[in-house]
């Protein structure tokens, strides 16, 4: 199961700023299976706190995996901040990735080259 480009936006704790971007998860299912929207009501949930790219990332494969308890997942977060792109540097485009894997994701998902790797969509996701 894959959903890619779940579009969302946070606030850093780190800076009080906005970050902007795509959220791609991916599970292998063992029992149970949830509808797309719920992946992305998931999204949107820890989105709204105030927090970091790292621990949205972490939070949203935690959850998944808690409460499916599926083979393996998968989570990859590509995303702006505004802290680099309006104030400071004022570097437009530069994208923050931040990724997630349960210790027992399957080769399946990492390989299926599904999930960016480093803003390389069509490469296989091998070296995480």
């Amino acid at each position: 199961m894959l959903i890619r480009d779940i579009e969302f936006t946070s606030q850093c704790e780190h800076h009080m700023m906005p970050f902007y971007g795509r959220a791609h998860i991916a599970y292998t299912p063992v029992e149970r299976v949830v509808g797309l929207s719920k992946l992305a009501r998931l999204t949107d949930i820890f989105a709204r706190r105030l927090q970091t790219q790292e621990h949205l990332t972490a939070q949203i494969a935690a959850a998944i995996d808690e409460v499916l308890k599926p083979r393996g997942v998968a989570v990859v977060i590509e995303a702006e901040h505004t802290c680099m792109s309006v104030r400071g540097v004022a570097k437009h485009g530069a994208m923050t990735f931040t990724s997630r894997y349960t210790p027992a994701c399957s080769a399946t998902i990492r390989r299926a080259g599904a999930l960016p790797v480093h803003g390389a969509r069509t490469e296989p996701v091998t070296s995480l």
